[in-house]
């Protein structure tokens, strides 16, 4: 019988089984996303985020030296009627990532997960709940490099960071806020790693949450349009650009009146130009303060 399961959570769940019967044991590296793609015969998206479920439950945890690694202590999970939660959220992100969160309810994780719905509810305040859980759980998915120096190549990396969590999960900016942000562990690891770009600039806390949430909301408000894009390329078969080509022989005059006949706009240069003229306006304001001192 084929597995209905999502390839990301069969890998997981056979990652899962190899450490409980000891084939794998703490200490020990896990397979790596190219041996993953090897074996399985995945793309290395599909690698990368089984890993990086196995890492937001705790199965695994990276090393300095020897990369991923078996936990050396499972981190503790809220059960749901006799389901890890961890495996609730994980089947709740995969049918976020594949119909929206239009898709997604507690009937649905419950009929993935072979359930009864009322088993959920007991465990998880309902959607709301869950929703937050695997907003989380797609930050806690960011690997964090080693921050570069200087607060500007930290920040832009930091925007980066999010627009890629944005790319994997479309869905992901509807559950972001920034005025009542979700005090989880995934989303305060963010919050820590891309602040600690403006440590020791003298900036008072109220610029230094401002500066920050101005970031966060940017990138965000970019990325609302990742779905609506991924839609309308499905839609029309083409991507932005091949559209904006395609309108050129029809249109051509009137548009060249608004942005030239060569200009070429799509939503990875609207982003990347949008940074750096933000990142402009806050060198701005921290160099202003310097003078100030």
């Amino acid at each position: 019988m084929n597995d209905p399961r999502p390839p990301y959570l069969r890998i997981v769940a056979d990652i899962e089984r190899r450490i409980a019967e000891g084939e794998l044991r703490p200490g020990e590296p896990v397979p790596t996303t190219r041996a993953i793609m090897g074996e399985w015969g995945v793309a290395m998206a599909t690698a990368s985020k089984a890993l990086a479920a196995l890492k937001q439950a705790g199965t695994i945890e990276s090393t300095s030296r020897v990369g991923a690694v078996v936990a050396s202590r499972r981190l503790p999970s809220r059960s749901a009627g006799g389901l890890d939660r961890d495996r609730v959220v994980r089947v709740a992100m995969g049918i976020a990532d594949a119909g929206g969160l239009a898709g997604l309810s507690m009937r649905a994780v419950a009929a993935e997960l072979g359930v009864a719905t009322m088993t959920l509810y007991r465990h998880l305040e309902a959607k709301a709940e869950l929703t937050q859980l695997i907003a989380d759980a797609a930050f806690a998915e960011i690997d964090y490099p080693e921050p570069p120096p200087g607060w500007r190549s930290h920040l832009r990396v930091a925007a980066h960071l999010q627009w890629a969590a944005y790319q994997r999960h479309p869905w992901l900016p509807r559950l972001v806020s920034i005025t009542r942000p979700a005090v989880l562990p995934g989303q305060l690891a963010y919050g820590e790693w891309t602040l600690r770009a403006l440590d020791g600039l003298g900036l008072d806390p109220t610029t230094r949450m401002h500066v920050y949430a101005t970031l966060v909301n940017y990138v965000r408000g970019t990325a609302f349009t990742i779905e609506s894009e991924a839609a309308a390329e499905l839609d029309t078969g083409m991507t932005s650009k091949q559209w904006g080509r395609a309108r050129l022989s029809a249109d051509g005059p009137l548009i060249a009146r608004i942005e030239g006949a060569e200009a070429e706009l799509d939503l990875e240069s609207l982003f990347a130009f949008g940074l750096e003229r933000l990142l402009d306006g806050l060198t701005f304001v921290i160099t202003s303060r310097d003078r100030n001192r």
